[in-house]
């Protein structure tokens, strides 16, 4: 299945395009906010080859599935027009949840588009204290200053990408805030904090308040605890003013208010909040010692599994700005390293070809730093496997944090970002993971995984009916989408079986294509109904939506003509699903046996089914000769 039939099939099963508010995508998952997650089809998305796993944390209903998700979020959004992760309309979905989980559900979201930024200037900072530690290269060069300005820009300017991220959030004006974020980056701010070191002042006096000079580059919490008052304070403005006068004088007021309480109150108080919790993690990990990186190590895939992982990913940047370093970070990787390793040991083990596949894929994802495909592919799965790599993380964990290994830049960690971690205690980071390594794989093989067995075709559509044994006439499905019962149509004559038995699908895309090998025996000049007989004599009609003919053929393409001579998957018709629905117009497709009384039987698939061209929608039974 290629990424456009797994995101058809998705967008489907996820209750269809008017189900779905926004959709986002992290480095491994879709994100969505569902209007009615009961309307979602947990199971059969699971079933689809490619998803590992679908989970709904902190009202998101998040598919797993893995190194191409972006590829498929890419298809995804072409389907329809749902917002891509910044809708204003709020679901009762969204608002489920305890306040932790809604907490961790926002830091997640914030920093789940800028991920790839982060991690790729990580990596870039990595190859820079390699290069220059190395001696390969100059530290006066210009590849030097290059490599610096490439890896430094994101993090240094990291305000103004959680600015926009924290504004889709928030449902505020994104470029406001991103003047919020200049406010506090302006060079006089930026320079003052700078010249304190030197005897200079410690800040400017308005009007008897202080605005003291702070150091705003890759900081976290000061930007986000502004944008989220801007969100209020806009909408505060926004509704006492009169609507003639809002374009110009709202952003007005609101950016003379914004930027001076968050110069004077906001910027200070999260700053010191930042540095609070930097001393906080130090001082955790400098009593806590062992048993703070080894409950770290151990429990990190758990947050994985529940989505909160990414809340973590402030305490690491923002110890990254203060101290210089990070002690987060060398336990993640710990933790990688051991689901890595559980897979790894899987591969090795397993006697079944698909699991063996997958175990490997997903070891190599696994070692760079992608651990869903290993976790929910194969460890959790086995069970056993995923105990073992949290007992080997555990303690290779705890043994980094004994030695006091850090990091130096955030970045996803894995085997091609250890050059962050190069430094006197590097030597106690690679004992770490052979530690961690070797401790699961043995560990793994001891527990003695009960093997898998060989999965089975999955697909309602395609199991075995009463039809298989009897002499019949497969026709395939002429539409992807959903099936649905004849009785369960929005109109008479195909809900009561008049014209004939069938089945009717919910189309996820306007085309249709030939289901058997066959003649185009009408094709209707409105281009809403084609009626096909088979080279079997079976005589079909595709009705495309209910009462469509009084479109009188608009939004209708056909690319065929009556009298064709067609084969099974040709192309028959497309036409525009979503300006349809516009208009007004139920798009439900009844398939219908036009000559079923020639028949013992006609059999359809089973309710809610995903169609695709390849699976078969009608069984037509012949009569006993």
């Amino acid at each position: 299945m290629n990424n456009q039939e797994l995101a058809k099939k998705i967008l489907a099963l996820a209750g269809g395009e008017k189900n779905i508010t926004d959709v986002m995508h992290c480095y491994t998952r879709l994100r969505f906010h569902l209007k009615k997650i009961d309307l979602a089809d947990k199971e059969k998305i699971e079933e689809l080859p490619g998803v590992i796993n679908v989970q709904i944390q902190s009202g998101q209903f998040q598919v797993v599935i893995g190194n191409k998700v972006s590829k498929v979020y890419k298809e995804l959004i072409k389907l329809g027009d749902f917002k891509q992760g910044d809708s204003t309309e709020i679901t009762d979905e969204k608002k489920k949840g305890n306040l932790i989980g809604r907490f961790f559900e926002v830091i997640s979201t914030i920093f789940s588009p800028i991920v790839p930024a982060i991690a790729g200037a990580g990596m870039l900072k990595g190859l820079l204290g390699l290069v220059t530690v190395l001696g390969w290269v100059e530290p006066t060069s210009s590849v030097v200053t290059m490599l610096q300005i490439v890896s430094d820009c994101v993090f240094y300017f990291l305000p103004f990408f959680l600015a926009v991220s924290a504004a889709r959030i928030f449902k505020t004006n994104e470029f406001i805030a991103v003047a919020v974020a200049g406010g506090m980056m302006y060079p006089i701010i930026m320079e003052g904090a700078k010249a304190i070191a030197n005897g200079g002042p410690t800040g400017l006096d308005l009007f008897g308040l202080p605005v003291p000079f702070i150091n705003y580059s890759s900081t976290v919490i000061p930007i986000i605890l502004a944008v989220w008052i801007l969100s209020y304070l806009y909408r505060w403005v926004d509704r006492w003013m009169p609507d003639s006068l809002g374009i110009v004088f709202t952003p007005t007021i609101v950016l003379m208010l914004i930027i001076p309480i968050q110069l004077i109150v906001i910027g200070p108080l999260g700053s010191y909040l930042g540095i609070w919790l930097a001393e906080g993690v130090t001082w955790l990990f400098a009593h806590g010692g062992i048993l703070a990186g080894g409950l770290l190590g151990a429990t990190r895939p758990l947050l994985v599994i529940v989505g909160m992982h990414y809340g973590l990913m402030p305490i690491a940047i923002q110890n990254i700005a203060v101290l210089g370093h990070d002690y987060l970070l060398p336990v993640f990787l710990m933790a990688n390293m051991g689901q890595a390793a559980a897979a790894l040991a899987v591969f090795l083990k397993t006697k079944n070809k698909d699991l063996k596949a997958i175990a490997g894929s997903s070891t190599i994802a696994g070692f760079l730093g992608i651990t869903e495909p290993a976790m929910y592919g194969v460890n959790l799965r086995l069970k056993k496997p995923f105990i073992a790599a949290l007992i080997g993380s555990g303690i290779g964990g705890a043994f980094v944090t004994g030695f006091g290994v850090t990091g130096n830049a955030f970045v996803l960690p894995g085997i091609m970002s250890l050059p962050v971690f190069m430094g006197p205690k590097f030597v106690y980071l690679i004992i770490g993971m052979i530690l961690t390594i070797t401790i699961t794989i043995v560990l793994t093989f001891l527990m003695k995984f009960e093997d898998a067995p060989s999965k089975n075709t999955k697909g309602t559509a395609k199991k075995q009916n009463k039809a298989s044994s009897i002499e019949h006439t497969t026709i395939l499905s002429p539409v992807i989408g959903t099936t649905v019962a004849l009785k369960d149509v929005p109109d008479a004559t195909f809900a009561e079986e008049i014209m004939g038995k069938g089945m009717a699908v919910n189309p996820a895309v306007g085309e249709i294509y030939a289901p058997f090998n066959g003649e185009i025996a009408t094709f209707f000049k409105t281009g809403h109904a084609i009626g096909l007989r088979s080279d079997e004599e079976v005589e079909l009609l595709i009705h495309v939506g209910i009462d469509t003919v009084n479109l009188n053929g608009t939004h209708f393409h056909p690319q065929v003509k009556q009298g064709d001579q067609v084969k099974t998957g040709d192309l028959l018709l497309t036409f525009d699903l979503a300006e349809i629905k516009q208009a007004g117009y139920e798009t439900i497709t009844p398939v219908i046996v036009t000559n079923t009384e020639n028949y013992l039987d006609v059999i359809g698939a089973d309710e809610n089914a995903v169609m695709e061209r390849e699976d078969w929608l009608i069984q037509v039974i012949n009569k006993m000769k």
